[in-house]
């Protein structure tokens, strides 16, 4: 394995969103379309949480119009939406050190657990979710950003469901390259 490569697109395009939203600025639908079809937001969806389900909570939220929904999916989409929006030094705090993560000084400890790795680059991809909270796609490790846990009083102590990002991400990574 040569590469492990972070991807933070979507998680950027909505922290605009976010931003925006916070501030009581309309987002365009055009802008939640393209977010919404962007190729590794499709990967996803489902029969229960599709582009429009993405576009309809995200519309909701950004024109301050109450949400009701049958799909639990598109109401946990929509309470982590808003939770980004209540507090935005919050959702800084989560995009931060994700934005400047390089882990390929994990390598080491992949090609240790992994003699034949099926991919020579992995990639990391962080996609605003709803119940998920990882998927694999081929050589991809989709991460729901929504579960992205900081710490308040200790700087860079990230976690994914109780586990250091470090080894949640070499767990993941080493599920990738086994993979059938």
């Amino acid at each position: 394995m040569k590469r492990i490569r972070i991807k933070l697109d979507n998680v950027e395009s909505m922290l605009f969103y976010w931003q925006a939203t916070s501030e009581r600025e309309k987002v365009g639908e055009t802008y939640l379309n393209d977010i919404a079809n962007h190729e590794d937001m499709k990967k996803i969806y489902d029969e229960e949480f599709n582009e429009e389900s993405f576009r309809k909570v995200l519309s909701a939220i950004s024109n301050r119009e109450p949400f009701k929904s049958d799909v639990k999916k598109e109401r946990v989409f929509w309470n982590s939406n808003m939770w980004m929006t209540e507090d935005m030094e919050f959702t800084r705090m989560m995009v931060a050190p994700i934005k400047v993560m390089n882990a390929d000084h994990l390598l080491p400890k992949i090609e240790a657990a992994v003699k034949s790795p099926k991919y020579e680059e992995v990639e990391v991809v962080f996609v605003p979710g709803h119940e998920f909270e990882y998927r694999i796609h081929q050589n991809q490790v989709l991460i729901n950003f929504f579960r992205v846990q900081v710490d308040l009083y200790e700087e860079n102590k990230i976690e994914i469901g109780g586990v250091p990002l470090d080894d949640y991400l070499v767990q993941k990574i080493i599920e990738v390259q086994r993979q059938d």
